[in-house]
């Protein structure tokens, strides 16, 4: 959400973030509409609200005929004022509606764009694979291993579900916790969250409303299933204000997530790079209001993701997203891709976001200022660690060998009991 003095000032920067982030730039408009006209009638019912206070000061001291004149029309006023507010809280709530829909700019350095399909490489970390074997792909050589059953998940859920077995479900397990280790190391506290959330959560982070297609909502109780930890993790502290000192909060989550991949009917449709269900380590950063330390947060995230990767042996690339393949909240947003031989391309397995305050004003997340100023709101940041199963099929895929089996990284094997090869 913007500040909304903000957005009557910069309006044109406003329409012009939502063109460029292919949604409806009318929202600007029908927003600074609605709004002038709240402001207004706002005027009017505290304008009455002060007439009504004013008159009844001086009922003591008026005749009994003036008093009842004076009472007759504090009835008419109080009648009129009753009906002012509620078309005053009808108008707030649409106000309040469509600011929920303005779309934060983009930083200066986000490329233009339609879609993934332009959005800029800025790094390539790695040499792809060179193969002088017939490859396989992730789902076929879990399937000759006996570590990887599509067929029964499908059966036990419905499509893109899957089943990990023995030493595949062993290695996503391996992955996962020196993820979790590594940014433990790096000083990210631990926490375990509900994945279950309620909607103010979800608003919060920006994914509602628009993304209510591709959550599983659990209506009976108004709840939702995240897709990501980033969804509890930065709601932790909503409505609060925190202390200077607290900041940066930086924390860590391990926990499944849930996305219903509504629009992607035939697409990845065979293998585990698009399923309803996976586990992802989430980072998440909340600091002070500066756009200098929200930019060298977002670098310094990134480079735990990269780093990771590096250990992992896996070659990736890391891509600038464009604004038309941006979100509503994000100012800005890098992509890592990793190569996937079966895909014969890079494939997205991390996104490391900052959002400014566009997070922490939805959820009212503020923190006092060193120098004891007013309440300012936090800046928020969020990035991938690992995703299982995408991390599966570029760690199998580009570490199998020749005779069917597939190469443990040697940072996993304390992690797999000293295990170095899968199968062979």
């Amino acid at each position: 959400m913007l500040d909304s003095k903000w957005v009557r000032e910069h309006a044109a920067e406003v329409r012009d973030a939502a063109v460029r982030k292919r949604l409806d730039a009318t929202v600007v408009d029908s927003f600074l509409e609605k709004d002038q006209l709240h402001r207004e009638l706002l005027l009017q019912v505290e304008n009455l609200r002060a007439a009504l206070k004013d008159s009844s000061k001086v009922l003591g001291k008026l005749s009994p005929e003036q008093r009842e004149k004076n009472l007759s029309a504090q009835r008419a006023s109080k009648t009129k004022l009753k009906d002012l507010e509620q078309q005053e809280q009808l108008l707030r709530s649409e106000v309040q509606a469509l600011a929920m829909l303005l779309p934060m700019p983009p930083a200066a350095d986000v490329p233009d764009g339609k879609d993934d399909s332009q959005n800029v490489e800025v790094a390539r970390v790695g040499e792809i694979p060179q193969f002088d074997f017939q490859v396989l792909s992730h789902d076929d050589l879990g399937e000759k291993l006996g570590i990887i059953d599509i067929k029964r998940g499908v059966k036990l859920a419905g499509s893109r579900n899957y089943l990990l077995l023995g030493d595949a479900a062993r290695l996503e397990r391996a992955a996962l916790q020196f993820a979790l280790d590594h940014m433990l190391q790096r000083g990210f506290e631990m926490v375990s969250v509900p994945t279950l959330v309620k909607r103010e959560c979800m608003e919060g982070t920006g994914y509602f409303p628009g993304g209510e297609e591709q959550a599983y909502l659990a209506e009976r109780d108004d709840l939702a299933l995240v897709g990501t930890a980033e969804v509890p993790l930065t709601s932790i502290h909503s409505g609060e204000t925190l202390d200077f000192e607290c900041l940066p909060l930086r924390r860590v989550a391990l926990s499944p997530c849930y996305r219903r991949e509504a629009g992607t009917y035939g697409k990845d449709t065979k293998g585990l790079y698009r399923v309803h269900q996976f586990w992802k380590v989430e980072q998440v950063v909340l600091g002070p209001a500066c756009k200098d330390w929200s930019l060298e947060e977002h670098k310094i995230m990134l480079k735990h993701s990269s780093d990771l990767m590096e250990a992992l042996e896996l070659p990736y690339r890391v891509v600038n997203v464009c604004t038309g393949d941006l979100g509503q909240g994000q100012v800005q947003k890098f992509d890592i891709e990793t190569w996937m031989p079966s895909r014969n391309a890079y494939g997205e397995t991390h996104s490391a976001s900052r959002f400014h305050d566009f997070q922490t004003r939805r959820l009212n997340l503020r923190y006092r200022p060193k120098d004891g100023g007013k309440p300012q709101f936090c800046h928020s940041l969020n990035n991938t660690v690992i995703a299982s199963p995408r991390v599966l099929i570029a760690l199998l895929e580009n570490h199998q060998q020749a005779d069917g089996s597939v190469r443990i990284p040697q940072v996993l094997w304390p992690y797999m009991g000293g295990q170095q090869v899968i199968g062979g």
